[in-house]
């Protein structure tokens, strides 16, 4: 608290000015001065330093911000729940408009729709239906809140809230409180000040004076607004009360003496993760959030009620007593443990990842991040392959030297015939080291080259079918939606997650073909294999005349189907019912493939695919065998004398195999490319060094090149991406998704082959451990062991 009052003072600002907001990071703080606002609610409260920060640096004065307003007074533009209203003449609105940052979704309101309210004087127009609290936010006046949040439900439980309306006897909820034409509302009165003063006594009564070893210190909501509101003394000398804490799984840490009943956490739990663990007991001074039944949260994205919480009765259990918010430094990155992508800051100490935060970004994960994504840091530094190794004639791994390493490489290159060589890519590829495995083994003659995962090769010929055509955000206008072969909430609890708000907001009907699962929604199952599948595709099952009557039909095929052998006959299936119920159509693409993997949809944009004369059975003929970062292919269906180079950062399964060790970057250490499962292109930054004697992986294949004599013909990151645009343009426009070509289904070969019978299953079987960095996790380890057998939890 000392910095920070310390840089608020430097600014002459008050500190409510710093209140929680969703702009916590640079990027957005900046977006301030583009004339782009966002929305003025938490995302996490970890960001708050990074904003301390920036306002510094930019030597924001008095003029720049007035006492009485926050710096969101100074957008033209202010997003309020969805939808964005403006506050300039409609003769700069369309301007406006055009600047917006690619990951906000824009609606401009029609003007017959709004009503004018008056904030402090000053008229201000607002759509219909907005409260008192988003029309004071829209005139730039920052409320004070604890129990508000814009993606949850209104509770009105906190009162830090109140304003003045006139002709009211007293102080109202403006949270709660639905905006009038014509209402005169008042923000900064005695009345209000003292109202919030009283409340804030109120919550401070209780609330143990934990400051120093609390973890939200320094980024604390409490502690800003009492400095902003509260009085300068207490009157409460009675003996404050203590509430037990209650054990929330090997994740989230509770001190809920510390809690202030805003029920944030009670309310993300059962709207948007579909979990009811969470509850209120009691009433008055007795009342708590509890669990009614002792167990943890069985949710994969219980780790978000960190974030939401705005005192420290919710904290990061690994992150505990670690590190405080001031000494981290934050770097923007993307998450690759699954195909979202979801938009995360990585909070680092010196050459260690510390922890792990959301980022926001309303097309891909909004502000929620997975379990997965926020907790596996820890195997970052568990498991990591720092130096070259070379197996021994005794079939022992000893290090080596670089030289050595490339050497021997170039040497099993040289005795190996082109038809025999094959190289995979694995889950963590990114589009750089790809591109150079692609033009490394094609300048040696060899075609045999995939993604991990043998069944991609049939949808890899029109872009279309191998993405998530409907967009994540698309997902909530889907009004019917079918889902094949897959388990939302272990392959990809953010989709899973905008698919439960369709169903909430919309009444979207949902019905799946595959394992009966809990989907957190209610949904409807029509059957486990192929069966059912064929009466769709027929026309004859009841639920085809649902979806072909849709107005946003979806069809959503999981990863898993393209691991299964009849995978071509299933997808012929799944075309004739998109072509039969009219899913694809104009303005609307609800054909959509779920990628598992962050490398799948780069791989396949690149052509990583074998070519025409590889034949089924390559892997009885391989004789060289390049693994770039591939833990998961089969190993024991590679002959024993095959020659296996692999190149990763974890010593996971194939390292067991592997005749030379290559150390390479996670991607929290390098700079790298990466396409989400919906198309969307986004990069990766280094917020931490490279480990030990490791590399870039683009930069070993770079020089495995050279050593074998056939030289690649770029030295740098520039020249690199250079050939990208070349392969594929669409990997160059970074934050942007390119359209696919539209599914034709006159494009497609003709498939006669028979389905198994074999029912539809997922090929996630435990949502903790699907890659090399979740295995090494000892988080995710005890999260393996939490959650194993808890009904309605994650599969495992």
């Amino acid at each position: 608290m000392g910095s920070s009052r310390r840089i608020l003072a430097q600014l002459k600002v008050r500190p409510y000015n710093l209140a929680p907001s969703c702009a916590r990071d640079e990027s957005l703080i900046q977006r301030w001065y583009s004339r782009i606002a966002v929305n003025s609610s938490s995302v996490c409260n970890e960001h708050r330093n990074s904003e301390l920060r920036s306002y510094e640096a930019k030597n924001i004065s008095d003029a720049d911000v007035p006492h009485h307003i926050s710096p969101f007074s100074r957008c033209s533009t202010f997003r309020s729940g969805a939808r964005w209203v403006s506050t300039e003449p409609a003769s700069l609105q369309a301007d406006t408009a055009a600047k917006a940052v690619n990951n906000a979704v824009v609606e401009v309101p029609n003007p017959d729709d709004c009503i004018e309210v008056f904030v402090d004087g000053h008229p201000v127009k607002i759509p219909k239906g907005m409260t008192v609290f988003q029309a004071c936010e829209v005139a730039g006046v920052d409320i004070p809140r604890f129990c508000y949040h814009p993606r949850l439900s209104i509770a009105g439980n906190c009162r830090m809230c109140l304003v003045e309306v006139e002709k009211t006897p007293k102080p109202v909820a403006s949270c709660a409180m639905p905006a009038m034409p014509g209402m005169k509302i008042k923000t900064n009165t005695p009345m209000v000040l003292k109202a919030r003063e009283g409340v804030m006594e109120f919550l401070l009564a209780n609330h143990p004076l934990d400051c120093p070893i609390c973890d939200q210190g320094g980024e604390c909501d409490l502690q800003d607004q009492s400095m902003s509101f509260g009085s300068d003394r207490g009157r409460f000398m009675e003996t404050k009360r203590t509430v037990l804490d209650k054990n929330l799984g090997p994740l989230v840490k509770t001190v809920m003496t510390r809690c202030i009943q805003c029920t944030r956490c009670v309310r993300f739990a059962s709207e948007i993760a579909g979990i009811q663990d969470l509850g209120v007991l009691g009433r008055g001074g007795s009342e708590e959030i509890g669990t009614y039944v002792e167990r943890a949260m069985s949710s994969e994205l219980s780790g978000n009620v960190i974030d939401i919480c705005p005192v420290g009765a919710l904290t990061s259990k690994p992150f505990a007593f670690t590190a405080r918010s001031w000494e981290l430094k934050s770097t923007e990155s993307i998450d690759v443990s699954d195909a979202v992508g979801s938009n995360i800051k990585i909070n680092s100490r010196g050459p260690e990842v510390m922890r792990i935060i959301p980022r926001l970004n309303e097309e891909v994960n909004e502000e929620w991040i997975s379990d997965k994504a926020r907790f596996c840091y820890d195997g970052l530094k568990r498991q990591r392959l720092s130096e070259p190794m070379i197996r021994n004639a005794k079939g022992r791994l000893e290090a080596a030297s670089w030289y050595d390493a490339l050497q021997a490489v170039a040497n099993a290159i040289t005795k190996t015939s082109p038809n025999q060589m094959a190289g995979i890519a694995g889950k963590l590829a990114d589009a750089e080291s790809m591109i150079a495995l692609k033009d490394l083994l094609n300048k040696l003659g060899c075609e045999n080259l995939r993604c991990e995962g043998d069944g991609l090769r049939p949808i890899a010929d029109i872009r279309s079918d191998y993405l998530l055509n409907t967009t994540i955000y698309g997902l909530e206008k889907a009004d019917v939606c079918l889902l094949i072969g897959t388990q939302l909430r272990n392959e990809a609890p953010l989709v899973n997650a905008r698919l439960r708000k369709a169903v909430r907001n919309n009444g979207a009907k949902v019905a799946s073909i595959g394992p009966l699962v809990d989907l957190t929604y209610k949904h409807s199952h029509l059957g486990t294999g192929p069966e059912t599948l064929l009466q769709l595709a027929e026309g004859q099952h009841p639920f085809f005349s649902v979806l072909a009557k849709a107005k946003n039909p979806v069809v959503l095929v999981g990863g898993g189907i393209f691991e299964r052998a009849d995978r071509e006959a299933v997808m012929a299936a799944v075309q004739r019912i998109v072509e039969k119920a009219n899913v694809v159509r104009e303005g609307w693409n609800g054909f959509s493939v779920l990628l598992l993997n962050a490398s799948h949809a780069a791989g396949l944009d690149l052509g990583l695919v074998p070519g025409v004369g590889v034949p089924a059975n390559w892997k009885d003929d391989v004789k060289f065998l390049y693994l770039l970062g591939a833990d998961d292919t089969p190993m024991h269906e590679i002959p024993e004398d095959a020659f296996v180079v692999y190149q990763g950062h974890h010593g996971d399964r194939s390292v067991y195999r592997a005749n030379v060790i290559l150390p390479g970057a996670t991607y929290t250490e390098k700079e790298g490319t990466y396409a989400n499962t919906e198309g969307r292109v986004q990069q990766t930054f280094p917020a931490v060094p490279i480990i030990g004697d490791a590399r870039d992986d683009w930069k070993i294949l770079r020089a495995v090149s050279e050593v074998a004599k056939v030289k690649l013909p770029y030295d740098n990151i520039s020249a690199l991406r250079a050939r990208m645009l070349a392969i594929s343009p669409n990997l160059f426009r970074v934050d942007e998704r390119e359209l696919a070509s539209m599914w034709r289904q006159d494009l497609k070969p003709a498939v006669n082959g028979k389905m198994d019978p074999s029912p539809f299953t997922s090929t996630v079987e435990n949502f903790y451990m699907t890659n090399s960095i979740c295995r090494a996790s000892k988080i995710m380890a005890q999260c393996t062991a939490a959650f194993s057998g808890v009904k309605g939890a994650v599969n495992l």
